[in-house]
């Protein structure tokens, strides 16, 4: 990799997952609580009852001033493909920006138009109307975030397309099979879900402090009640949709499994980790336990990544240096190639495009066809061509394990919280003592840990790729000066902070203010 600029690589990673990490403190929030919003509008509508309007209007300003900033960070983000990762959208754009596209056309635009008539709409319009726009915001809102996390998905697992070895580009196919990619389904339903719990962790949260002051009671109370049962609901959706990801992950990217549970040893029956922690300076080649100490369930990993208590679960070690047998998509079953024997078969492919392209020119048509011939037996490796190292594959386990036994654990947490905080209201008649309360404050800043560990594992867990096998961070970012990337990190680090120091002071501001009365 010594023809590669690594400091531009590192910084131009680093620009983007910081973008992506202060974008991700936004959009859950706005994903989750524009539902409740819209749950709460259809109390009123139904029973008439101006507290519910109150209540409505009050949710329904905090989720103005995080959307409004929400949008900002996403706009830069989606700019950083064409700044620092020009060669990504080169080379993938005509798949990446479909969906990418839609959401500006579709999702965007019902959000951008109904919002207005949602904040400006009341006594101007019907009732009716006036929560059909609501809802439309809601709906918009959750539609962006599809066809944003259908490209993540693709990302993840490219299909539906085909290489063009006459335009060195992916081209679609099958846009369908893009969009019900079963990563991509599993992908969108999971990150709702958990912006959904988040959302309703912060108005209980909310709620909470208000109790504790004595004030705005009849508020919290409704709230706790709406947001409880959103969230519990869809956090136990949240485990299932967990599930159903972690098995695609297995089928699909099985580095990225390893490193969630620190599998450095493949085994059959492989065991779930509870709880554990790793050996700090371990390699997959040498003798050292991989852990320090570890809780877990038997076969459970085996289970929930091949449905199968006694199925072989790769570890690191495996994936790099091959030799187990495995069934492909296609039910044959095959011995693994080493990560160096792919490395070969991606320089192969690579050099038969340039043979190609070549012999094209010199219309050779002999050439053409045995270098096209060549280069799709060996384009499944086409990424891995880039990479000089075996180890390059290896993605930072220590990160993604503990991200994900924090994410996992939280999860499980907040299901348990959300079940107490109904107890207390159905059976205890909202007897919620100050502990609980206080709390119940401290969940809302978990539950954005939680969100943000949810992204590590994605993002970090996949790495070396930007597209699974087919295309590396190395391969991917624009030809630049690393200092140029390096200047406006800390520059988007400067107004980024800026724009979450000013949302918080604002939303402080408007919770102590609290709702306006009458809901004029």
């Amino acid at each position: 990799m010594e023809h590669f600029d690594l400091s531009l690589v590192n910084w131009s990673r680093a620009q983007f997952a910081l973008t992506a990490m202060y974008h991700w403190v936004f959009v859950p929030l706005t994903l989750g609580l524009a539902f409740i919003i819209a749950f709460m509008e259809t109390l009123y509508v139904k029973t008439g009852d101006e507290e519910w309007k109150r209540i409505t209007k009050f949710w329904m300003t905090l989720f103005g001033i995080n959307f409004a900033i929400g949008v900002a960070t996403g706009i830069i983000l989606e700019f950083e493909f064409g700044t620092n990762w020009s060669n990504y959208s080169w080379f993938v754009g005509d798949i990446f920006g479909a969906p990418l596209a839609i959401e500006g056309i579709m999702a965007f635009f019902m959000e951008s138009t109904f919002i207005a008539v949602m904040f400006f709409g009341w006594n101007k319009v019907s009732k009716q109307f006036h929560l059909v726009s609501t809802w439309l915001v809601a709906v918009g809102a959750n539609l962006s975030a599809l066809w944003i996390l259908v490209a993540n998905g693709w990302m993840q697992y490219p299909a539906g397309m085909y290489f063009n070895p006459d335009t060195a580009r992916n081209e679609m196919h099958n846009f369908w099979e893009v969009l019900f990619s079963p990563v991509a389904i599993n992908k969108f339903l999971h990150t709702i879900t958990s912006g959904y719990v988040l959302a309703a962790i912060f108005v209980i949260g909310v709620s909470a402090w208000y109790m504790l002051k004595g004030r705005n009671i009849l508020l919290a109370k409704r709230s706790i009640i709406v947001a409880a049962v959103f969230g519990l609901v869809t956090s136990i959706f949240l485990a299932l949709t967990g599930d159903g990801s972690a098995y695609q992950v297995a089928q699909k990217q099985p580095m990225k499994l390893a490193a969630m549970e620190g599998l450095y040893e493949g085994q059959e029956g492989a065991p779930l980790i509870v709880v554990g922690a790793l050996t700090p300076g371990k390699q997959f080649d040498d003798d050292k336990d991989p852990y320090i100490f570890r809780i877990q369930i038997p076969k459970m990993l085996s289970f929930l990544g091949y449905r199968s208590g006694d199925a072989f679960v790769p570890g690191v070690k495996d994936l790099v240096e091959g030799g187990y047998t495995y069934v492909d998509k296609n039910g044959v079953e095959k011995v693994a190639l080493s990560a160096e024997q792919k490395i070969e078969r991606g320089k192969i492919a690579i050099k038969a495009l340039a043979d190609y392209t070549a012999a094209k020119d010199a219309n050779d048509t002999a050439a053409v066809a045995y270098n096209r011939a060549l280069l799709n037996d060996n384009f499944e490796y086409f990424g891995y061509g880039y990479l000089n190292n075996p180890k390059s594959i290896i993605p930072n386990v220590p990160l993604t394990f503990y991200s994900f036994h924090i994410m996992v654990a939280l999860g499980f947490l907040f299901i348990g919280f959300f079940m107490l905080i109904l107890y207390l209201v159905y059976f205890r008649q909202f007897n919620i003592n100050k502990w609980i309360l206080r709390l119940s404050i401290l969940m809302i800043p978990l539950a954005y840990i939680a969100s943000q560990a949810g992204w590590i594992v994605a993002e970090v867990g996949r790495q070396p790729w930007v597209i699974q096998d087919i295309l590396p961070t190395v391969a991917a970012v624009s030809r630049i000066d690393s200092s140029a990337v390096q200047i406006t990190f800390f520059l988007f680090f400067t107004i980024f902070t800026a724009l979450l120091i000013a949302e918080l002071r604002i939303m402080f501001k408007q919770i102590k203010i609290g709702p306006k009365e009458g809901g004029k």
